[in-house]
């Protein structure tokens, strides 16, 4: 039997909405045929209670503190998949068989260069520029140099856009650093795996051979996998939002990233390292703290709790097995940041103030140690966030697409502005 809500109105009239279940997770009262049978629109700031559209790629349950890439927990994909994998899981609905990983390595690997005339792109940038700014006019002009490939109602040109996306971000992030350096470009090199290039093209020099270290690039793929993709955020609806006008998707991914430049967004974690920063020494981390518990300090505790998980966030237990994998590799636990990191964790995790608020570590505040340990500068942090992203972003740019429901986005509003009134003549006003 169908399952429905009644709606009572001031007027005393009724309204039966149909109540659509999910396969996991809480229902959803349709509220679309609202407005056309009353006259009335709800009202929902941030969208806290409103489900934008039907998805079967990533569920989130925060209190649960459980996190699925189409069905599989993270921690398993975490531990038994690289990046790849799990990109074509996200993509395709499925994991690769050996053969279907293969075909896919091999198709992402040979398309990870840039045009030529893209690369002199980034010549019109300050060398100072952030590189999110730099990000977001890169990818953004790449339909201008891809554009064989751009009808949105054709599936082929949609795949044939992801590869481009997924196996050119490395090249245009490593790029994006390279320049802010003053170093010349890496190319991709097609005997390295994914990640392994990646790490070359951002650190490697054309004046010797790169090294490549396993552990650090085991991190470096994990962090990839933990932010693939987390549901409806901001950035994700941001894409979404794009794409039902009929943008092209390098448009979509451009405003996806623009979006998560945000520090409520994807700054999170550059949020972090400033905050270990300000805080200076392990000595003055109880002063720090007390100022955390005066609602009038002002003071943020930053990389703990999260909004969507009322629990442990299931990425952070993972980065932070990583963490101290990457800083055993280094040798790196007497580093004073690292140190005052792992002091800070600890208090969090036993105090009663934090603890009854489960206000835990989240992976921003591990993956932000992981990536400084790497070599990667803060303001590199939220490119690295936005290279991993780009799957999640294009598989639900994809889903959007493909469903007949889709429209263009167009939210409501409760307006409380002026009634009409009539414009004076200047002399009178």
């Amino acid at each position: 039997m169908d399952k429905k809500a009644t709606l009572t109105l001031p007027d005393g009239k009724s309204l039966d909405l149909p109540v659509m279940p999910g396969s996991v997770g809480p229902d959803v009262i349709d509220v679309r045929a609202l407005y056309g049978k009353t006259g009335v629109f709800t009202y929902d700031p941030g969208f806290m209670s409103t489900a934008s559209c039907t998805s079967t790629i990533t569920y989130i349950d925060g209190d649960a503190g459980i996190l699925l890439y189409r069905g599989y927990p993270i921690e398993q994909l975490a531990q038994h998949c690289d990046f790849l994998e799990v990109c074509y899981l996200l993509l395709n609905g499925e994991l690769p068989n050996q053969k279907q990983k293969d075909e896919f390595v091999d198709i992402v690997t040979h398309h990870t260069m840039v045009h030529e005339q893209l690369a002199r792109l980034y010549q019109g940038f300050r060398r100072d520029a952030h590189p999110m700014a730099v990000m977001v006019g890169v990818v953004g002009a790449l339909s201008a140099f891809y554009h064989d490939a751009l009808n949105i109602n054709d599936p082929q040109h949609r795949i044939i856009s992801a590869f481009r996306l997924v196996a050119k971000m490395p090249t245009i992030v490593a790029m994006s650093y390279k320049y802010s350096i003053g170093q010349p470009f890496m190319y991709p090199r097609n005997n390295l795996s994914y990640t392994a290039n990646f790490m070359r093209m951002m650190f490697g020099v054309p004046t010797e051979e790169y090294k490549v270290n396993d552990v650090l690039v085991r991190a470096m793929d994990r962090i990839f996998i933990l932010h693939a993709d987390h549901e409806q955020n901001a950035s994700t609806s941001t894409v979404r939002l794009s794409g039902s006008s009929g943008a092209n998707p390098y448009a979509c991914i451009a405003a996806g990233i623009a979006c998560l430049w945000g520090p409520a967004h994807g700054g999170a974690n550059e949020a972090c390292l400033e905050m270990l920063e300000e805080i200076g020494d392990v000595s003055k981390i109880p002063e720090f703290i007390k100022k955390v518990k005066d609602k009038n300090s002002g003071v943020r505790l930053m990389g703990f709790g999260h909004r969507v998980y009322k629990n442990h966030d299931p990425r952070a237990k993972l980065m932070r097995e990583t963490c101290h994998e990457v800083l055993d590799e280094l040798g790196l636990h007497n580093d004073r940041l690292f140190k005052l990191a792992i002091a800070l964790e600890k208090i969090a995790l036993e105090d009663e103030y934090f603890v009854s608020r489960k206000l835990y570590p989240n992976v921003d505040f591990y993956s932000g140690i992981v990536q400084r340990a790497l070599g990667i500068p803060v303001a590199m942090f939220t490119c690295i966030f936005s290279l991993a992203r780009t799957v999640g972003w294009i598989a639900q740019w994809q889903e959007m697409i493909s469903d007949p429901e889709y429209k263009i986005g167009r939210p409501r509003q409760l307006y409380k502005g002026a009634t009409r009134r009539d414009v004076k003549p200047i002399a009178k006003r």
